[in-house]
């Protein structure tokens, strides 16, 4: 048999932060970095629209370019795997979750190790979300617990405990005092940070619910789901106005989705959001239709 030869040329949308796209041609190859990490990276947030950082196995939090993948800064201080990651946009703070049960908060610049711990969670943290403000930092964790802390102070504001509320991912709706709850006890709840309250439980999956993510505009919620061989592994659209439901749902995974986002969009582009699951994939679907984009 001869050489089969592909003549497909693919071409792919590059995402501005203003919601507009751009054509880029023919797809290149992705630019190849040395690792940040030495083993397993476990989490990863913006920081600014240049910078990201990440988490790991190897302990350490790193700081780095996106566009030159060159590393700015390392934070080591945790005993134990990193969890979650996180950070104040627009503020020169990073925060980390680890397996050591510790939550700690870094300055970018600053070499002297972490600036505010936060410690209090009886088992591994899982969950990082910070106000809109940058006053506060809500954290879940598998202990059944979320918990309120004054980010200047490192003072606990609230605890609050939930029976079987194992926590897999917290994040703050923008512009509101409401955090978003993701659990192994399939729910989704929000809180309202001002009294640690349980404002709202959204009826309850048939799966784990591994993540979730809130839209800019802070009217939608996703949630992802975990799943094997091809049940469950769904996303999940919520509605937080006063209606408060299920949308729509997003299905083609055949594993454990992990994580999700809603992508930026403007007058060329339909709403859409990205999910990541263990069947190696990245999907994105057109938000209002739920249509594979």
């Amino acid at each position: 048999m001869g050489k089969l030869q592909s003549k497909i040329s693919f071409h792919t949308t590059k995402y501005r932060a203003d919601g507009s796209v751009e054509e880029t041609g023919p797809a290149e190859a992705p630019r190849q970095h040395s690792p940040m990490h030495t083993n397993g990276v476990t989490s990863v947030a913006a920081l600014t629209p240049d910078l990201c950082v990440s988490g790991g196995r190897d302990k350490s939090v790193a700081v780095c370019s996106w566009r030159s993948g060159v590393e700015l800064q390392r934070f080591v201080g945790h005993q134990r795997e990193v969890t979650k990651v996180t950070s104040a946009l627009d503020s020169n703070r990073v925060f980390s979750a680890s397996r050591d049960k510790t939550v700690m908060m870094w300055e970018l610049h600053r070499a002297l190790g972490p600036s505010q711990c936060f410690p209090g969670h009886d088992l591994v943290v899982t969950g990082l979300a910070v106000s809109p403000d940058a006053s506060q930092l809500c954290t879940g964790s598998r202990d059944n617990t979320v918990c309120k802390w004054d980010i200047e102070t490192g003072e606990c504001l609230g605890r609050a405990a939930i029976s079987r509320n194992l926590v897999t991912h917290l994040c703050w709706v923008p512009r509101e005092p409401y955090v978003i709850q993701t659990s192994e006890d399939k729910t989704i709840r929000v809180w309202d940070s001002r009294e640690l309250q349980v404002a709202h439980t959204f009826p309850a999956k048939q799966h784990i619910q591994t993540s979730c993510a809130v839209s800019q505009d802070g009217r939608l919620c996703l949630s992802t789901s975990s799943g094997c061989a091809g049940e469950g592994g769904e996303a999940t659209l919520w509605d937080l106005r006063q209606t408060r439901d299920q949308v729509r749902e997003y299905r083609g995974h055949f594993q454990t989705t992990t994580s999700c986002i809603f992508l930026p969009w403007g007058p060329a582009l339909a709403p859409s959001v990205a999910t990541s699951s263990y069947d190696s994939t990245v999907k994105v679907w057109e938000r209002d239709t739920g249509g594979r984009g």
